[in-house]
């Protein structure tokens, strides 16, 4: 049996590419047909997640054992065959390509062709130019200027009630903030 995947991103409007693959592929073979039909560097980390139909990660698939301590055993891409995880017409994936910055391809499963198999996956749709693989983390986010930056943060800054209790001495800090406040045993 043949999957056809179709992969966009939420970064870039009118980028879309389809990949058909064998059902008895692994993982590790979509995600390099991924890499290749987007010109991405195939040695870098990188996750498939199966998700619901409102795009809610459920399963994690790994290029490699990361050591963590679930009490799930680990999916690994190269041993997991497409088709012992992909069942239906409509199943949803996501492919984090940059877990620095928290970025991911959206794929959906969108046809199953029974009786064809494909000795190596076919990018059949290559429309527009995807995100670059890498951004700089300085750029991952909205970098609006921040009024407090280069401000020395002092007590006054902070609404704390404890501190408006009777007794309070801002006298008794030092100029590191720290108490030389002495306590009886």
């Amino acid at each position: 049996m043949v999957f056809n995947f179709r992969l966009v991103s939420d970064e870039v409007e009118h980028f879309k590419r389809e990949i058909q693959i064998s059902s008895d592929a692994t993982f590790y073979d979509l995600k390099d047909a991924i890499c290749e039909a987007v010109g991405y560097d195939k040695n870098e980390m990188c996750s498939f997640f199966l998700c619901d139909k409102g795009w809610e990660k459920e399963k994690e698939i790994t290029v490699e054992d990361m050591g963590t301590d679930s009490s799930e055993d680990p999916y690994i891409m190269d041993e997991c065959e497409l088709g012992d995880f992909i069942d239906d017409e409509g199943q949803r994936l996501m492919f984090t390509f940059d877990y620095l910055n928290d970025r991911s391809f959206f794929l959906e499963m969108k046809e199953m062709i029974p009786g064809r198999r494909l000795s190596d996956p076919l990018c059949t749709l290559s429309l527009g130019n995807p995100p670059k693989q890498f951004i700089e983390p300085e750029n991952a986010f909205d970098t609006k200027p921040d009024p407090n930056k280069g401000k020395q943060t002092t007590l006054d800054d902070f609404d704390d009630p404890l501190l408006e209790e009777e007794g309070y001495n801002p006298e008794e800090f030092d100029e590191d903030g720290f108490s030389e406040l002495t306590f009886d045993d």
